[in-house]
């Protein structure tokens, strides 16, 4: 296993941390405990050392999960353990001494090494300002609740900038990252910048939620089989993004033993400067195949919104075209019909007001019929 140094402390943690949302579940939707606990036991025993769970993981079974582990078998001093905030939980102060108390006691533990605030965007950031975040965040480092904090981290690169240079106390940061997604949320951009302010970064979906590993089109497996190197795909995958220095590991939501074995020997049989130029060719290839079946010229601008019937227009574009480009439309009608249930397109009453806003010149209506053909149950 290879490690590098995280945060402000300089601890070595692995390159390939467990995420903890993925465990395999029962009928019931509860955690297939033993399974789960033979996983665990595995990567680390491989040497993985950064176990990552958060407040709403599993329906709030997996600090719970995390907990009796690292209890039964001694492993607090063994691993790093992160866990997050629930941003959308917070309506004060007191709040956020709440749920860390609570998670606290779920994990069975008295200090978390990595603490992040969870799935920041706008929104929750200014929330957290709000009611005292950074004095909540000092008392709690003050005390040894706390030993490094950082921040998830979920809407456009400006949001990301604003939330960097507002603290200045940032161990680090987790960002979403994959060779698909350079200029999603805050994408290499947001990596760069992190760097420049000596704040480390924590890659997550690096598989894009598996798809970049699951059922591969032809088209794409003939790139892969025509390069110099072969590799599986979660090797092209995981190395791409483990090139980046200030990348110090890369997080896994594992949910099978064949996967973490996958992805422990890709950990193990990873060197730096292990993608030549043409490798790096190799992935902009397949990166532009995948881009290429977009359905929908959207670039995110959010210049349509606010939608005034609700609808989350930029998403239902991404979503769409998230279909389109792995050949797997059905993946995402959970987004559509569940997730996003409150800002689809079936809210849509074809009004024009977005047209007129949209520099993409995007007949927005029409697109939104077309999701809606696609998705919806």
């Amino acid at each position: 296993m290879k490690y590098r140094q995280l945060g402000k402390l300089g601890n070595e943690v692995s390159i390939l941390g467990f995420g903890c949302m993925r465990f395999p579940t029962d009928e019931d939707q509860l955690i297939k405990r033993d399974e789960s606990e033979a996983m665990l036991l595995a990567a680390i025993k491989s040497g993985v050392n950064y176990l990552d769970t958060a407040y709403p993981y599993h329906n709030g079974e997996s600090e719970l999960f995390v907990g009796e582990f690292l209890k039964k078998h001694n492993m607090r001093d063994k691993i790093f353990l992160a866990t997050k905030l629930p941003s959308w939980l917070i309506h004060s102060k007191a709040d956020m001494k709440k749920y860390i108390t609570e998670q606290l006691e779920k994990l069975q533990v008295d200090y978390i090494d990595y603490f992040l605030l969870h799935a920041l965007n706008k929104d929750h950031w200014q929330n957290y300002k709000d009611n005292g975040v950074f004095e909540f965040i000092t008392e709690m480092i003050d005390v040894g609740v706390i030993k490094e904090i950082g921040f998830s981290f979920h809407d456009e690169y400006e949001v990301f900038e604003q939330i960097i240079n507002e603290y200045d106390g940032w161990s680090f940061c987790q960002i979403q990252l994959n060779y698909m997604d350079e200029e999603y949320q805050a994408g290499l951009k947001g990596l760069r910048l992190a760097e420049s302010k000596g704040i480390d970064v924590i890659v997550m979906e690096p598989l894009k939620g598996g798809n970049l590993t699951a059922a591969i089109p032809d088209d794409i497996q003939e790139v892969w089989d025509n390069s110099d190197v072969k590799r599986k795909p979660a090797r092209w995958a995981l190395e791409y993004v483990w090139q980046y220095d200030n990348v110090k590991l890369v997080l896994s939501g594992m949910s099978a033993m064949n996967q973490v074995t996958q992805n422990v020997e890709t950990a193990n049989a990873y060197e730096k400067g292990g993608l030549s130029d043409h490798d790096k060719a190799i992935i902009s290839k397949v990166a532009e195949i995948y881009k290429s079946r977009t359905k929908v010229p959207c670039t995110a601008c959010q210049y349509c919104m606010p939608c005034p019937y609700g609808v989350n227009i930029p998403e239902m574009f991404t979503i769409y075209n998230e279909g389109a480009r792995f050949l797997n439309m059905d993946a995402f009608k959970w987004h559509y019909n569940e997730r996003l249930k409150d800002a689809n397109a079936d809210l849509c009453t074809a009004c024009g007001v977005c047209v007129e806003k949209c520099p993409q010149f995007i007949q927005i209506p029409d697109r939104l019929a077309e999701v809606k053909a696609e998705l919806k149950y």
